[in-house]
């Protein structure tokens, strides 16, 4: 059974080394442990992407932090806008730390005793990509007290 979800496991390591390809990325890839590593720009904050393939839990996992962490004085308020903000969100959810004010994205996909598509692996991307930037710049604002959570909450539902 172990052998054949590492089987299973590599292959999606396989497609996901070819999605990434295909966009002509430029990546840092361990075999060794399934993991890619990519950086995308998006239209305030560079943006870092790791992606795993857990041959155990026979899941791939996205995951991005962001490159702020919010103040202690709004750690609260980050606590409240990251909430809203993943449920908010069809897919993913953004995992905050309240004590250290650290925010990542999170989102995961399946492949249990399946196989998954090329296409699957570039939602995962694509989705990722779009929900970070919408949201880094807004975190950050909080933050930094340009954006109430009030105005954050309104414009977000």
């Amino acid at each position: 059974m172990a052998d054949n979800k590492q089987i299973l496991a590599q292959q999606v390591y396989g497609k996901l080394i070819s999605a990434l390809t295909s966009r002509e990325w430029t990546y840092a890839r361990d075999d060794d442990r399934m993991r890619v590593q990519f950086d995308v720009s998006g239209d305030d904050f560079p943006m870092r992407f790791v992606m795993i393939v857990d041959a155990e839990r026979q899941q791939i996992r996205l995951l991005s932090r962001l490159p702020f962490e919010m103040s202690e004085s709004k750690r609260m308020e980050g606590a409240v806008a990251t909430c809203v903000a993943s449920f908010m969100l069809p897919d993913g959810n953004f995992d905050y730390n309240v004590e250290t004010g650290e925010i990542g994205f999170r989102v995961t996909h399946v492949f249990m005793d399946s196989d998954i598509s090329e296409e699957v692996l570039q939602y995962m991307i694509s989705w990722s990509c779009a929900v970070v930037d919408k949201y880094n710049d807004k975190f950050f604002a909080i933050d930094k007290g340009y954006l109430t959570l009030d105005d954050f909450i309104a414009g977000d539902s």
